[in-house]
């Protein structure tokens, strides 16, 4: 059986990224870096939703010669959409147009490989709240970008609880925090408090 993570990055106020801002809000740093390139974060099958996949896809063209982009290349990739079509030139991808969380679901039951989210914030939305995923991990960089910020990462999540099992400190200031997620049906101590299924 596979475990399935959802992996994000996000300002202190929960955006995915900030318009003006350079990528990773310019805050990555050598330890954080070199922690993107260990090999076990590489040992899994990425999935994304199209958007995610025209985004990272396009700096892939871009940038052919960008290690992170070469080792993402290499990796095995599933997208969930139904407006791209095949062929996707992005190399070791497949595309998918059935429902993502019948299909995640069954890949869980039935592989062996790890599973990772890029992104993809309406698909990871929807990875949680059928109780697919074991593991959420966020790296928290410190910033506000209330004015700037866009793609707000929570907006749409059911209650979760969050039992930390792991945390890090990249360069001094990047956080990563891992924890294994609960769906709720409501807040705990009311009629509709206690664990989702």
């Amino acid at each position: 059986m596979s475990e399935l993570m959802i992996d994000c990055i996000t300002s202190l106020d929960g955006y995915a990224a900030a318009e003006g801002w350079p990528g990773f809000w310019g805050l990555e740093g050598p330890e954080y870096l070199a922690w993107l390139d260990e090999p076990s974060e590489h040992e899994h099958t990425t999935l994304m939703g199209a958007n995610t996949y025209r985004l990272m896809s396009g700096f892939a063209a871009e940038m052919p010669d960008d290690p992170g982009f070469k080792q993402i290349a290499e990796m095995p990739k599933v997208v969930f959409s139904s407006t791209l079509e095949e062929p996707l030139w992005w190399a070791n991808t497949r595309l998918v147009n059935q429902d993502a969380v019948e299909v995640v679901r069954e890949m869980k039951r039935d592989g062996t490989t790890p599973l990772r989210t890029l992104g993809s914030l309406s698909l990871c939305r929807s990875l949680l709240g059928a109780g697919l995923v074991d593991r959420f991990r966020v790296v928290v960089f410190p910033v506000i970008t209330g004015s700037t910020g866009r793609e707000r990462i929570y907006d749409g999540y059911p209650d979760v609880a969050l039992e930390m099992v792991g945390s890090r400190t990249f360069d001094g200031r990047l956080q990563l925090l891992e924890f294994v997620p609960t769906v709720l049906s409501g807040p705990p101590g009311t009629d509709h408090g206690g664990r989702g299924a």
